[in-house]
């Protein structure tokens, strides 16, 4: 049979030993994790249309980078009937590796009912 009597040392000991492991712990730099891909599109499709206040419709290439995101959303610019005739946009837009929104440019303008003429793509 085994003493299983916590004696006022031992949890003494217990609790400094559980406290010193949360103190390193909590003081331990933790790298910032990366947010999924899907988060990543949603909030650029999000912070792009509150930017321009215009829809961003689809996402039409995306990719990891070193710094962070890339990727070309397609907006509509102009809704016209019929909607063949809506003028559509592709902005090319970066983020960071956390997923902020840190600059985009408009790539091509566009009919919605146009075949893409940029090198048989």
């Amino acid at each position: 049979m085994t003493n299983t009597k916590k004696t006022p040392e031992s949890r003494d000991s217990q609790r400094g030993s559980r406290e010193s492991q949360e103190s390193h712990e909590s003081h331990t730099p933790q790298k910032p994790q990366r947010p999924k891909p899907m988060e990543v599109l949603r909030e650029a499709r999000a912070q792009l249309a509150e930017l321009t206040g215009m829809t961003a419709e689809s996402v039409s290439s995306f990719e990891q980078t070193e710094e962070g995101w890339a990727l070309e959303v397609e907006v509509l610019e102009l809704e016209r009937v019929p909607d063949t005739m809506s003028l559509m946009a592709s902005y090319q837009v970066e983020l960071d590796a956390e997923g902020q929104l840190t600059g985009y440019r408009r790539v091509r303008r566009y009919e919605r009912g146009r075949a893409d003429s940029r090198g048989g793509r």
